[in-house]
């Protein structure tokens, strides 16, 4: 009899032919083989996927990239010698780009089936809520607060700060909001986990829920997540009839109860206050603060607002305690955080370290340099508004305050690489270009800035003669301060910081001296 297999269902290791993988050894099956095919979800070793594990006394070994037509001989090698298929990779877990992670919120990646509740219960599953059930709310919200947890958002706010105000805010109802509204470029740790661990964000939310004293919850979910928003759903319906949903969640005679809400893809509802608009049936448009979310959020009721990775770590902090999860991390910026390596990269994937290991570690080390064999140039850190971090900044730790620091931000963690041949000038002007076409238009600073912004790099790049050139430098700068302090929310706000590092940092790209650039 054969082991037993495992194929990813994830997205994108469907994308590169899992499910092709799976109809070809679904076909062997019928050739009076007895194969015993697990779909799971993915451990994030994007560049192996299709990915194909298989029992052995020692472990899973693994074979990858697969294709269809891979299959008859990985399983001819499986029943004689395995390591001599030119596609094995040896015992999986012990990859170095696997082994050396801390993974906390990833630790049943790749390991379970995502709608299987008793997977999730056999490694740790609904620990956290029961222990959240025990404790009552107080003491939940204070294990929050000690934890460390900061939002995996952008603004990096104190988690239990934002708990405890909602908890303190009296109302007759009060409401959990989850923004998996991930729009970021080169992020899709939370497709991951609404993918392949829904049970663990359902489960962070139903915490959140008893704990703040609100009874209902919506996730939130961009349109162009199909799979996610299909699992998501199924779980919810497992969850609910097994009683950790509904009435009485868990027994705690408390109720709670959630659903997930579709968006139509505006980048702009990945702000909270926009997101909270969209909820409501109305067009995406930034509110005004205060009054904050926590006191008047969705339909004006109190409204704790998280994303999807700051949810989802809520489990832990309850089963584990508040001081395991200090435990890992720098400064202020605990715990551990799920990097997304994308872009031009030889080993793009999900990597999930404590703060506190080098842009360089994970691009070089993990990520093992550009996908071209060509020079690094730069890496933007945080999504298509964040930073352009060169070379000589990739020693910075990965914690809030050192990458602010230096002109930058984490954000939701996503790192996009670029080697030598990418122009700097381009990426600034499209920084703005985005900017204008994702504007929800409500700021002066960023409805018109952006589209000034356009126009002021198009005449810096079209400048005959240098004193044009530095005319141009001095008004786009002025136009990043005008957006960076005076735009209403992280849009406008934001936009300046792929730009200003362009010019600093990539000065000849806009056919500039290094002291036109940092003046």
């Amino acid at each position: 009899m054969m082991p037993r297999l495992y194929l990813p269902c994830d997205s994108l290791a469907r994308a590169v032919g899992a499910d092709e993988v799976a109809v070809a050894l679904a076909t062997q099956a019928q050739r009076n083989l007895q194969l015993d095919l697990q779909r799971t979800s993915s451990r994030g070793l994007y560049w192996l996927e299709p990915l194909l594990e298989v029992d052995s006394p020692q472990g899973r070994i693994g074979f990858g990239p697969l294709t269809a037509a891979d299959v008859p001989s990985v399983l001819d090698a499986l029943q004689g010698e395995p390591s001599a298929h030119p596609l094995a990779l040896g015992l999986v877990e012990e990859l170095p780009y696997l082994k050396t992670q801390q993974r906390l919120l990833f630790a049943r990646a790749g390991i379970t089936q995502p709608l299987s509740l008793e997977d999730y219960r056999a490694h740790g599953g609904f620990e956290g809520l029961t222990q959240a059930i025990a404790l009552g709310g107080e003491q939940t919200a204070t294990a929050v607060f000690d934890s460390g947890l900061r939002g995996r958002g952008g603004a990096a706010f104190p988690a239990g700060i934002k708990w405890r105000t909602v908890r303190a805010t009296q109302a007759a109802q009060k409401y959990i909001v989850c923004n998996a509204d991930e729009g970021d470029s080169g992020t899709f740790a939370d497709r991951m986990l609404m993918e392949g661990d829904p049970f663990l964000l359902i489960e962070g939310m139903a915490i959140a829920g008893l704990c703040v004293g609100a009874t209902y919850g919506y996730i939130y979910v961009r349109s162009e997540y199909p799979a996610a928003v299909a699992t998501l759903r199924a779980a919810l319906d497992i969850a609910r009839s097994a009683g950790y949903l509904g009435a009485d969640v868990g027994g705690s005679g408390q109720a709670f109860d959630m659903e997930v809400r579709v968006g139509a893809g505006a980048y702009i509802c990945g702000e909270e206050t926009a997101l909270l608009d969209s909820l409501e049936g109305k067009r995406g448009i930034v509110r005004a603060k205060p009054p904050i979310p926590a006191l008047q959020g969705l339909f004006g009721l109190p409204t704790l607002v998280h994303n999807v990775l700051t949810l989802a770590s809520v489990p832990l902090i309850l089963a584990k305690g508040a001081q395991f999860y200090r435990d890992y991390g720098m400064g202020r910026s605990l715990g551990t955080m799920p990097f997304q390596l994308a872009g031009n990269i030889r080993h793009g994937g999900l990597v999930e370290r404590a703060f506190g290991l080098t842009l360089r570690e994970l691009v070089e080390d993990y990520g093992g340099g550009t996908a071209s064999g060509r020079p690094l140039k730069a890496a933007q850190v945080g999504g298509p508004l964040g930073a352009w971090v060169p070379p000589s900044k990739f020693d910075t730790p990965l914690d809030y305050e050192a990458f602010a620091a230096i002109g930058a931000m984490l954000g939701h963690g996503g790192v996009v690489v670029a080697d030598d041949t990418l122009d700097m000038a381009h990426m600034a002007r499209f920084a703005m270009q985005f900017c204008a076409e994702e504007s929800c238009g409500k700021c002066t600073p960023c409805r018109i800035g952006s589209t000034r912004g356009v126009e002021v790099i198009d005449r810096l790049l079209a400048a005959p003669d240098q004193n044009s050139r530095d005319e141009q430098v001095i008004i786009l700068k002025d136009l990043c301060d005008t957006l960076q302090y005076g735009s209403l929310c992280a849009l406008g706000g934001m936009t300046s910081y792929p730009v200003v590092s362009a010019l600093k940092y990539f000065p000849a790209d806009f056919g500039l001296q290094s002291s036109e650039a940092d003046q």
